[in-house]
């Protein structure tokens, strides 16, 4: 087992570029290795012991390496970008696109994130006990595609476009959601345990789960009954049908207050 603290030395008010903060990179590495890694302040490369204090206990594979950050580290970004294996524990607020195209392994934030939390992820686990802001688990600007697989939860409340373009794996959200969670939905399944407005906008495929109020629902799905999970009952919709989506919408009874088509 490897071990590897790293503090934040001062908040920084230029964005670092640290996607070199994974297991994948500190496996097996000591701590003047791991200070001499590259980040990107700004514009300008700089040593990853720039910025933290580095302490390191063991040598592991990266699936044996777990890594603790402690700081104020929203403004330092990509953390644990496109890691495949081990284990991330952040305690203070993080930065943009935390965990994105992540493949495997897992990461805690005890805090919150900003935007593009989980983006286009594989696989692994993102736990956030704090609030996300906007683009979890979603696909960049122009791909068909976000998060594939995995799972990302999040205790407190998210902000717009939630799961957009979302293809695989699960989110859940314990909080409520912005506009527009959902949107192009391509497969997967997402769970919101508190409100949401206008959700699943041109869904196609997968399941979308709501359990609070919804307000702005969209009159572009069939309803289908009723369905029961877990001793709750949901009204069941599909759509959405101006993009011929075969998606399954369910939304606890008695948390929206619309008429629907039936579904002839």
């Amino acid at each position: 087992m490897q071990r590897v603290n790293l503090s934040l030395k001062k908040k920084n008010k230029i964005p670092l570029e640290a996607e070199t903060l994974t297991p994948d990179a500190f496996a097996g590495k000591n701590e003047e290795e791991i200070k001499a890694l590259s980040v990107w302040y700004g514009n300008e490369k700089r040593l990853l012991g720039d910025f933290f204090k580095v302490e390191v206990q063991g040598c592991a594979k990266p699936e044996e390496t777990k890594i603790l950050i402690k700081g104020d580290l929203s403004r330092v970004k990509r953390i644990g970008q496109g890691m495949t294996a081990g284990e991330i524990e952040i305690y203070g607020n993080v930065d943009m696109h935390c965990g994105s195209n992540m493949e495997g392994g897992k990461i805690t934030i005890n805090g919150d994130a900003d935007s593009w939390l989980g983006c286009e992820m594989k696989g692994g686990e993102i736990l956030l006990k704090g609030n996300a802001g906007y683009y979890v688990g979603s696909g960049y600007r122009g791909e068909a595609c976000g998060m594939k697989g995995g799972k990302i939860t999040i205790n407190g409340n998210t902000k717009d476009y939630l799961g957009e373009h979302m293809c695989g794996g699960e989110i859940l959200v314990k909080g409520d959601t912005g506009l527009l969670p959902a949107i192009s939905n391509n497969g997967g399944t997402i769970i919101i345990e508190g409100s949401a407005t206008m959700p699943a906008s041109e869904m196609k495929k997968g399941t979308v789960i709501i359990k609070g109020k919804v307000s702005d629902f969209l009159p572009s799905f069939f309803e289908e009954g009723c369905e029961e999970l877990e001793g709750l009952v949901y009204r069941k919709f599909t759509g959405d049908v101006n993009v011929g989506g075969k998606g399954v919408l369910l939304i606890s009874e008695g948390s929206l207050k619309t008429e629907a088509k039936k579904k002839k």
